[in-house]
């Protein structure tokens, strides 16, 4: 959605999530001064955007925001935003992305609350990131689409969602090499048209529903999805005793009646590593396995939030650190009143609760 602020033509969207995220980028967006239209399919008409500047009110609500830095520079030369909202999960910094766009020419001010971004002129750089950031990568990827000259992304985040960005961006008239891989190649050019676009399917959302059919004990055959994005996952479903069958755009995973869930060592990883964002699904998983589980957090600083809500129903775990816990199963979970840190932990909540003895409430849902 921020990437149609980088052309006068309409870009049309299908398959586009309808949660609070993607209603409150349109509301973003037309505070700017563009039109959205849609919900589910959208289309988005940036010809009248003109204003630079988010609402705090808006722009603090989510961590998106952050991808209008990128996007407002590359049509405009100018940005002033929020600091980005969203879960509260560790540091999750914007210095990368600041320090790229820097490299790129632009002149950038921060405060405790706010950005302020000028540039005349946007050029490619070379740019090289710390650690792979999603974020980080599509920020500059839009501020690289229109800047002169060549940018080169290295370490560059190989998420499928970033993948979707560089299509799109790609039948817009960018010019982009490397897709899916660590190394990003971005050839400026003068300007954007529209684009008709299918938003890929969320990984992140099936890989939940594959976990929660497995810790169920059921069965799930998804449909409109990308199996390959989700290889690690699947692996690690297996080796936790799960059926798991793969076909072209679907796959099916399931658990026989009454068989043991294996436990499942587990780290996180940028991908194609094993998601981050499906943690504390398979945490929740892990607490109905015959043994112990180590699971380990290589991404995030402070995404053991869920572990205390899971102790409230009974499950044993111990964390070391801020990098590991360790899961002792089997534990027979009760049902109970929660409370939702972040919206990953919710939905390992609803897994949970849905191995837990009785009826359980979950406050602060997302």
């Amino acid at each position: 959605m921020a990437a149609a602020l980088l052309t006068e033509d309409p870009v049309h969207l299908k398959n586009v999530p309808r949660v609070t995220d993607t209603h409150v980028m349109a509301q973003v967006l037309e505070s700017i001064g563009a039109k959205c239209n849609g919900e589910g399919a959208i289309t988005i008409d940036a010809r009248g955007a003109s204003a630079p500047r988010v609402p705090d009110d808006l722009g603090k609500r989510m961590r998106a925001t952050i991808l209008l830095l990128g996007a407002l520079l590359g049509r405009f030369g100018s940005a002033r935003l929020p600091r980005p909202g969203g879960d509260d999960i560790g540091a999750r910094r914007v210095e990368q992305h600041l320090r790229g766009l820097r490299q790129m020419g632009a002149t950038i001010t921060e405060s405790a609350t706010e950005l302020v971004a000028h540039a005349d002129r946007l050029r490619g750089a070379r740019i090289v990131f710390d650690l792979p950031t999603v974020t980080g990568t599509e920020n500059i990827l839009l501020a690289a689409v229109r800047a002169e000259g060549r940018t080169e992304i290295f370490n560059a985040a190989r998420e499928p969602h970033v993948q979707d960005l560089c299509r799109l961006l790609g039948k817009m008239g960018a010019r982009i090499e490397g897709i899916g891989t660590e190394r990003l190649v971005v050839d400026g050019v003068p300007e954007l048209g529209g684009a008709d676009h299918t938003v890929v399917p969320d990984y992140l959302e099936a890989g939940t529903y594959a976990i929660a059919a497995v810790a169920a004990g059921g069965e799930l055959r998804l449909e409109c999805s990308r199996p390959e994005d989700l290889n690690i996952v699947l692996l690690k479903l297996e080796q936790a005793g799960a059926r798991v069958e793969v076909g072209d755009g679907w796959f099916r995973v399931g658990r026989r009646q009454g068989s043991k869930i294996l436990p499942t060592d587990m780290s996180t990883w940028p991908y194609p590593g094993f998601p981050t964002d499906l943690q504390a699904q398979f945490m929740a998983l892990m607490t109905q396995a015959d043994g112990e589980t180590v699971i380990s957090e290589y991404v995030h600083e402070n995404r053991f939030q869920h572990v205390n809500q899971l102790a409230k129903m009974g499950a044993s775990i111990s964390v070391e650190g801020r990098l590991h816990a360790f899961v002792h199963g089997p534990c027979p979970l009760q049902a109970t009143e929660l409370a939702v840190p972040d919206i990953r932990s919710g939905a390992a909540l609803v897994i949970a609760a849905l191995c837990a003895e009785g009826e359980s409430v979950l406050h602060n849902a997302w």
